[in-house]
């Protein structure tokens, strides 16, 4: 049950985000362009989703494991450090730059668009290169 439910999360959050718009690199740019060519559809689309997540997040908060799983796999760490800032900065300037961020571009594969067929690559190579960063942190806290 637990691959059932993670696959009908997984169908139902990328036909949000092909519905929504969110997997179309132009929207998301016009709505990153406030005194350009800009589109607040966006904004409606993420208030939407806040509205029907927040009480379902709430919900399954109070519950002492998930549905389908025997524990949540929740963040342990709440400090804000250099490397945080600087993954954030980086997502959202290529978030901006090229309208796409992993779950729009994986969500948008079938579609086989240029755009999408160089940055999903692009994108695995960089996180591939991103782990292999975090070996050396990831060994000293282990020692």
């Amino acid at each position: 049950m637990h691959y059932l439910s993670t696959l009908f999360a997984g169908l139902l959050f990328g036909t949000g985000l092909i519905m929504s718009g969110m997997a179309n690199p132009r929207k998301v740019q016009n709505f990153l362009d406030i005194f350009g060519t800009w589109d607040p559809s966006l904004a409606f689309v993420m208030g939407g989703a806040i509205l029907v997540t927040a009480p379902g997040f709430w919900f399954v908060q109070k519950r002492p494991a998930p549905f389908f799983y025997d524990m949540f796999h929740l963040p342990t760490r709440k400090d804000v450090d250099a490397r945080l800032v600087t993954g954030a900065a980086l997502f959202g300037i290529g978030w901006g730059l090229g309208g796409l961020c992993p779950g729009p571009a994986l969500t948008s594969l079938p579609f086989a668009t240029p755009g999408v067929l160089i940055f999903v690559p692009t994108m695995l190579v960089g996180m591939t290169l991103a782990k292999f960063a975090a070996l050396p942190s990831l060994k000293a806290l282990n020692t």
